[in-house]
């Protein structure tokens, strides 16, 4: 396949192109949108491949015996990250955010502290909020152009109410990749202040060339108190799915965890199953390495661009295809440089206050399509802001 096809998605009901102009008003006409994380791209073949099969059956009944589905996952996880996986850890939510709920629901009560590095991916505070634990928001301090951790800062602001880390790793919408030293800071802080460690993992496949991403679970001595959340999502696609899994090692913490779910009622659709099962394998990481390839070019491509613009400055992305741009050395007011972006450039992004403390002055791009949207989007960009040239 070709990541340069241009692929229409109007009026398919997608979110990101169909809600646009409702909730950023930029016609799907003229403009672009890159706020949505999904791409612009089909999956790999092997996916489809998956669904034809389905389509041919034409039975779409209850699914059973996932061993393959699981032996996919643990695969995956070996081969790629060097991480081994038993297949009674492995638990599947309706995506990510439904796991993160989970986690909340089966892990914390009402009022208890829920701790976000922000600013971080939107819909964690949102579940917190939503499910009356107390959001505690600790702001990431911006070193030589990315975001680093301070837990010195952290250790001061903590109260003793507080239960629960969620980590976004790699870091959603600044993109780093955590180091191995960071990453046991981040346990270390959690054994100080007793709190379980839930690592959102689902941008880990989504590389940046020379950089090699470090599960949490790979860091001694938390295993008693933490959560993995990985998902094939982001990595090939095929979000609509709604499918991602929830990793336990702890046998206490699976138990409670189990017991949830159960209660819940809740179970996986198969198509996601499918396709899951489909894209874990050596046909679809050839596709990751040549995506991930296409991704480094056009970051490139818009780094360069909307750089060249003075008082705009895009974090440099270790992983994702998420370019975090701030627009603080405009001097513009958030609601100034923003109209810009939407009412002259026509393009919609995510505003940087939905992503927490510290994401004012930032707008979050889309940068996975085709080549010549991210060129016409820097265009665009450079000729909204045309005067500061």
């Amino acid at each position: 396949m070709s990541f340069d096809e241009i692929i229409d998605r109007r009026g398919s009901h997608c979110v990101k192109w169909d809600m646009m102009e409702t909730l950023y008003g930029v016609s799907p006409q003229e403009g672009i949108s890159m706020w949505v994380a999904d791409m612009e791209f089909r999956p790999p073949g092997c996916v489809q491949d998956a669904l034809q099969a389905m389509l041919d059956h034409g039975v779409y009944g209850y699914f059973g015996d996932d061993s393959a589905y699981k032996g996919a996952i643990i695969w995956w996880m070996q081969n790629r990250h060097g991480w081994s996986v038993e297949p009674e850890w492995i638990f599947t939510t309706h995506g990510l955010v439904n796991g993160t709920a989970m986690c909340l629901d089966a892990f914390t009560k009402e009022g208890d502290g829920i701790v976000l590095f922000t600013p971080v991916y939107h819909a964690f505070a949102k579940v917190i909020r939503a499910s009356n634990r107390d959001l505690v928001q600790c702001e990431m301090p911006i070193v030589d152009g990315q975001y680093t951790l301070d837990f010195d800062a952290w250790d001061a602001q903590m109260k003793g109410h507080e239960k629960m880390l969620i980590l976004c790793s790699p870091h959603n919408p600044g993109g780093r990749v955590w180091t191995r030293a960071e990453l046991e800071g981040v346990a270390a802080f959690a054994k100080r202040h007793d709190l379980l460690i839930v690592s959102d993992e689902i941008h880990a496949d989504l590389l940046m060339p020379g950089q090699k991403h470090i599960p949490m679970a790979l860091i001694d001595g938390i295993a008693d108190r933490l959560i993995m959340m990985t998902a094939g999502t982001k990595t090939f696609n095929i979000a609509g799915a709604h499918v991602g899994n929830v990793i336990i090692p702890d046998e206490g913490l699976r138990t409670r965890f189990g017991a949830r779910m159960m209660a819940l009622g809740l179970s996986p659709n198969s198509f996601g199953l499918h396709m899951v099962t489909a894209a874990y394998s050596p046909a679809g990481a050839a596709w990751v390495d040549d995506l991930c390839a296409y991704l480094a070019e056009n970051a490139k491509v818009f780094d360069a661009g909307i750089n060249a613009i003075p008082g705009l400055r895009s974090m440099p992305l270790q992983s994702t295809y998420l370019a975090w741009v701030d627009f603080s050395g405009t001097g513009m007011t958030r609601e100034e440089f923003t109209a810009r972006v939407e009412h002259e450039a026509k393009i919609a992004t995510n505003h940087g206050p939905t992503f927490g403390q510290g994401g004012d002055s930032f707008l979050r791009f889309n940068i996975a399509a085709p080549r010549s949207v991210v060129e016409d989007a820097v265009a665009r960009m450079q000729r909204a802001f045309g005067d500061l040239q």
